[in-house]
């Protein structure tokens, strides 16, 4: 994949924040609301906290785009059940759906970075040893999730590429179905790529890789020890789930754990990490331009 940015409709936004531009707008948000009926105090506090927020997200972008952003982010989607709970949902269906609708804004706020690549970590293989009603709810949404992603309209003006890393073959066959479609749909897109970890295992991502490097050598006539002897890290990351993406800069886990449990487990040997307490389905735009603000506050070496 070309990692480089391409100026396809590329979004036009306000930039600039002086004392001036941000009394007006909240001049304009005051008149707007006293001219309805007067609000109660939770609901004047809850408006007067967006308008901040907003206010804040818009500077906090500015600032970020004065600096370098990352090549590839990956993001761990944790606290589904958790943010559920709290609501009183207990649909598997609903649980998941939620959170299947916060992958919307992560592309928004790509575009908005410039990222040119996010890798999501939506369903794992340990995942299989949940109830089998659990299971459903997850792969429905994921199901739904990447069909409607095939047919948006911002996908394709966008030109994001959809493709799917992890053991395919463990899933349903309409949910493989769904994730083959997007990909050829999307296959000629390169501006952004959108890697959908689903059945995905660290450990069964390299065990995978050297089982692809052997069978490659076998078939080029290769003996066991000179097939031995090429084993390198380069040769081996040829052979991974996706060999065309960068190694993620920066890794992301929501919910307040602070482990990757096998996510990018070779990629991710000099990516930076940020763990957060919000559970997925409330992950802001604020606490997205907060991890990125992290890693470019970082000093990168490399191991050098």
């Amino acid at each position: 994949m070309n990692p480089g940015w391409s100026p396809v409709h590329e979004r036009t936004t306000a930039l600039a924040f002086d004392q001036q531009t941000a009394s007006a707008r909240v001049v304009t948000w005051q008149k707007s609301h006293t001219e309805r009926k007067r609000p109660g105090k939770s609901t004047a506090t809850s408006l007067l906290l967006r308008l901040l927020y907003w206010i804040y997200e818009r500077r906090l972008l500015h600032q970020l785009r004065q600096g370098p952003t990352p090549r590839h982010v990956g993001i761990i989607l944790d606290g589904n059940r958790r943010h559920a709970r709290k609501r009183g949902v207990s649909d598997p269906c609903e649980i998941y759906q939620r959170g299947a609708e916060k992958l919307d804004d992560i592309l928004d706020w790509c575009f908005d970075l410039r990222i040119p690549a996010v890798t999501l970590w939506v369903f794992s293989t340990e995942n299989l040893k949940r109830s089998q009603a659990e299971i459903s709810g997850i792969l429905s949404a994921i199901e739904a999730k990447v069909a409607a992603l095939a047919h948006d309209p911002f996908t394709h003006q966008k030109r994001v590429r959809l493709q799917a890393i992890g053991r395919l073959d463990l899933l349903p066959d309409s949910v493989v179905a769904a994730i083959r479609a997007a990909e050829a749909a999307t296959a000629q897109y390169n501006v952004m790529t959108l890697t959908i970890a689903v059945g995905y295992g660290g450990r069964e991502e390299i065990s995978d890789a050297v089982r692809s490097f052997l069978k490659t050598q076998a078939q080029e006539g290769a003996l066991l020890s000179d097939a031995i002897e090429r084993i390198t890290p380069e040769a081996i990351a040829c052979h991974l789930y996706a060999s065309n993406l960068p190694d993620p800069d920066l890794i992301i886990r929501t919910s307040g754990d602070i482990r990757l449990s096998g996510f990018l487990l070779w990629q991710s040997v000099h990516s930076e990490f940020y763990f957060t307490d919000v559970l997925w389905p409330a992950f802001r735009k604020v606490d997205f331009l907060r991890a990125i603000r992290a890693h470019q506050a970082r000093n990168r070496r490399f191991g050098r």
